[in-house]
């Protein structure tokens, strides 16, 4: 009976062992799960420490112009976010998240959660973020809090979407930038949906 104790004793102190050297979110968050249009999805990071970005997603150098790397703000009163907001963001069921990119770039793997408003079309899209047709263009009033992003530090398609937002209307100070995009987010391995 001692045996069979001290064997429980010890799986049981071997599975917090394991829990312990999890790789999470934070320290005290190893996973969010979130309700999308699909259903349930688990975010969490990869748990293989050894795991590397390879691929596109590793490149670290590409001509400029076009993939330049933007600024911290895309425009005054916009709030910069980094993974954690984005987290956040994400469970607040009246917020959305929008991915920016074209849809090829979309279907190729997402943060789950997002919709994609490629950001040529954002301003024919308006509606889905709450603001209303008018005369004058969009009623703004009712937007939404929103946070857009697309590739990465040097894709310029998520601050061109905010900018064409803001001049249509919509309220600067409910819009969030996650400025390290699908680059940072595959590189700290957290969780991509419909990757291809």
């Amino acid at each position: 009976m001692k045996k069979l104790a001290l064997a429980l004793c010890l799986t049981l102190a071997a599975g917090t062992a394991i829990a312990d050297g999890a790789v999470g979110i934070t320290k005290d968050m190893l996973s969010v799960t979130l309700q999308t249009a699909n259903g349930p999805v688990e975010i969490n990071r990869i748990q293989d420490t050894e795991n590397t970005i390879s691929g596109e997603w590793a490149l670290t150098s590409r001509p400029c112009p076009e993939f330049c790397i933007q600024p911290h703000s895309p425009l005054e009163g916009v709030t910069t976010i980094g993974e954690l907001e984005l987290i956040e963001i994400l469970q607040d069921q009246e917020a959305v998240v929008v991915d920016s990119r074209t849809s090829d770039w979309f279907a190729s793997g997402t943060i789950p959660g997002a919709i994609n408003i490629p950001y040529t079309y954002v301003l024919d899209e308006l509606a889905r973020l709450g603001c209303e047709p008018d005369f004058d263009g969009w009623d703004c009033e009712q937007a939404k809090r929103v946070a857009l992003f697309c590739n990465g530090i040097w894709c310029g398609q998520s601050p061109t979407a905010i900018r064409n937002m803001v001049e249509a209307g919509y309220p600067a100070d409910r819009i969030f930038y996650y400025r390290g995009g699908m680059q940072v987010w595959r590189l700290l391995g957290l969780t991509v949906t419909g990757d291809g």
